[in-house]
């Protein structure tokens, strides 16, 4: 096998007769930050489900490094390493920050109740899940009741939520989703600093975010990918602007 940390092997997916995958095939280095880009309807939340665990391939591969984990389920998956945050949030607004990310220690140790000693005390949830608040910056809002955060701060504690899973690489599902200039700029530069402690497969549609911050770039168009290459060969690919980016210079 080749040094990937995640590495999807010709996957194909059909639905009836619609083909949603079409043989495809990728990799996630360590260090890098691997957007995936395409315009809606492309397959792109199809191809997520095949990675993530909750959509089993018609046929091809997935890795983590070495480790086939293409028949684990998503919990098998996440205890193996696979970090995701999602496109729709799925924190529980009620609670503290800080509770939403023990929740996500909480799942790494297979620990599903804790009657015998009260979590906020629980130095085995706390500091894993402090760690993580600090790499996003957000460790003052610990104790905040999600409900009151900003959509921005919202978004942070969801990468923090995954951090705290230790993952090996990191799948983000359109992080900048509702941010506005300085929420997504401010989240570019954490997920910047961030790729060379854990690599990120980024899936995203705002293009600016995606050209700072890839190393590579994939473009998933009708199921196919049609592209990979650097922010430089994206923009000057002729198929890609046709077909995603337009036509005017990007």
């Amino acid at each position: 096998m080749s040094n990937a940390v995640l590495s999807l092997q010709n996957l194909n997916k059909h639905f009836g007769a619609l083909q949603a995958t079409s043989d495809v095939s990728l990799d996630l280095k360590p260090g890098e930050i691997h957007a995936l880009i395409g315009p809606n309807g492309a397959g792109k939340s199809t191809l997520i489900g095949q990675i993530a665990g909750n959509i089993r391939p018609d046929e091809g591969r997935v890795f983590l490094a070495d480790t086939e984990i293409t028949g684990m389920s998503i919990a098998q998956r996440a205890r193996m390493g696979l970090g995701r945050s999602f496109q729709v949030s799925s924190l529980a607004e009620p609670l503290s920050v800080m509770r939403n990310v023990m929740m996500g220690v909480q799942a790494l140790q297979s620990h599903s109740f804790r009657f015998w000693k009260p979590v906020d005390r629980d130095r085995q949830l706390l500091e894993p899940a402090y760690e993580a608040l600090e790499r996003m910056q957000l460790s003052h809002r610990a104790w905040t009741p999600v409900f009151e955060l900003s959509h921005g701060e919202r978004r942070q504690v969801e990468v923090a939520c995954a951090l705290a899973l230790k993952p090996r690489a990191l799948l983000l599902d359109e992080p900048m989703a509702g941010l506005g200039p300085e929420g997504s700029a401010k989240l570019t530069e954490l997920l910047e600093a961030l790729k060379l402690e854990v690599p990120i497969l980024l899936i995203e549609h705002d293009m600016e975010a995606v050209f700072r911050l890839a190393d590579r770039i994939s473009v998933l168009v009708s199921g196919s990918v049609i592209a990979h290459g650097d922010s430089q060969a994206i923009r000057q690919d002729p198929r890609v602007r046709e077909a995603y980016l337009g036509d005017s210079d990007a």
